[in-house]
């Protein structure tokens, strides 16, 4: 495995390991100090819950998840080289509670007919991949009664209208959005850009 250096899980059972990172072009880990806002803000919905980390990446999101306590996580990754290095990375963990698909997340999405409590949508940035995501998982009912979504992402996006927003940090370059569907508006996606 070509590594470009390592990234360390902040909490929970595997707290402190480190990780390497795989070489990969595009490949962006969220940040320590994002993820541990992230976490912060789902600390009493990890426990237990089934995580769904389309554009799975490094894996970071869903084993930092898995550390914490949730139940499962669905890991959908489209290059096999990142799935080859997440299902490493995976048994170095020693996780039995992880599914990773070598797939391509919009297509995966569409054919799913599970329900999860946390999506994670980091999906490569200037590509409208934000928005298609989130259309198909309103279509597909992927989010679960009480289920949130964290995103990842550019700074120029539009979210359907029926996503209530519930945290927001901004940087110069990305900003990331933790939201849920607001069920009084859920047939209402009219802010969606097509």
């Amino acid at each position: 495995m070509d590594s470009q250096g390592k990234i360390r899980i902040i909490g929970g059972k595997w707290r402190s390991r480190k990780l390497n990172v795989i070489t990969a072009s595009g490949l962006r880990p969220t940040p320590d100090r994002v993820r541990e806002t992230l976490f912060n803000w789902v600390q009493e919905k990890i426990v237990g819950a089934k995580c769904l980390d389309l554009f799975s990446g490094t894996g970071i999101l869903s084993f930092e998840a898995l550390s914490r306590g949730a139940s499962s996580a669905t890991m959908i990754e489209s290059n096999q080289k990142i799935v080859d290095y997440l299902r490493e990375t995976a048994q170095i963990l020693g996780s039995e509670s992880h599914y990773i698909e070598c797939a391509d997340a919009l297509s995966w999405s569409e054919k799913c007919t599970k329900k999860f409590d946390i999506i994670f949508l980091d999906p490569p940035f200037n590509q409208g991949y934000v928005e298609k995501c989130c259309q198909i998982i309103l279509q597909q009912s992927l989010l679960s009664s009480e289920g949130i979504i964290y995103i990842e992402s550019e700074k120029s996006i539009n979210l359907p209208s029926v996503f209530k927003i519930n945290k927001v940090i901004q940087t110069k370059q990305l900003q990331s959005i933790l939201a849920e569907v607001n069920r009084e508006n859920e047939n209402d996606n009219s802010n969606l850009s097509r």
